[in-house]
């Protein structure tokens, strides 16, 4: 029997809240298309949604290929070129991760997201080194809702699914975790907590969160 649990973090509305400026990226990107995108259209088929699915919503069509390679590049450099000088933690994170890393706790992060945006959050914050799981959209087939990149992690940290916690902020990724087996706690930087799925538990950010806190979870 597994005595411990491991934590996983999506990263975009989980570690840092990203998608006010994804929405400014996309809305500069649909632009040169001559599309004006509601923030309604983007809550409801934008976050928390990966790019094939936001270009085919926008598009009114199939975008594959090296067609969407460079779409997704360009709409991706753009968010990054926005972002880097504003990158910060959800409050609490930095501390909160300490305190599982004082505990034992493996920690990875898993996310739908590009290798290189993940690479720039790397940069800015110390995550890197307290991570034994860095899970992007180049590591996996299939994207949330699909749970192949929450069961990838959990192989990567060596513990069953059922044992570890999963912070999520988005429809698609709450059902990842769910399907997987997982914990979810829901963090509610994007959604309101009745636009998400049954989680676990929720939480605006990190303030006052604690291993003693979370392992109450896996007591049961």
């Amino acid at each position: 029997m597994e005595t411990s649990f491991a934590v996983i973090f999506d990263m975009d509305g989980v570690i840092c809240d990203t998608n006010p400026h994804h929405s400014l990226a996309w809305k500069s990107f649909l632009k040169k298309y001559e599309i004006d995108a509601t923030e309604e259209e983007f809550i409801a088929h934008m976050y928390g949604k990966s790019n094939s699915y936001i270009l085919k919503y926008f598009l009114k069509r199939d975008v594959i290929g090296e067609e969407f390679m460079q779409m997704e590049y360009e709409k991706e450099a753009l968010f990054r070129q926005l972002y880097e000088p504003e990158v910060v933690p959800i409050n609490g994170l930095l501390t909160f991760i300490d305190d599982l890393k004082v505990n034992g706790i493996k920690t990875g992060i898993a996310t739908s997201a590009p290798v290189e945006n993940l690479q720039l959050i790397l940069s800015k914050l110390p995550l890197a080194d307290k991570m034994q799981s860095l899970l992007s959209s180049a590591d996996v087939l299939h994207h949330k809702p699909n749970p192949e990149v929450y069961l990838k992690s959990a192989s990567n940290l060596g513990i069953s699914p059922q044992r570890c916690l999963v912070f999520e902020d988005s429809h698609s990724g709450v059902s990842a975790g769910k399907a997987a087996g997982a914990k979810v706690i829901g963090v509610l930087s994007t959604y309101k907590k009745e636009e998400l799925p049954v989680c676990d538990d929720y939480i605006l950010n990190y303030e006052g969160l604690t291993f003693d806190k979370i392992k109450t979870l896996f007591d049961t």
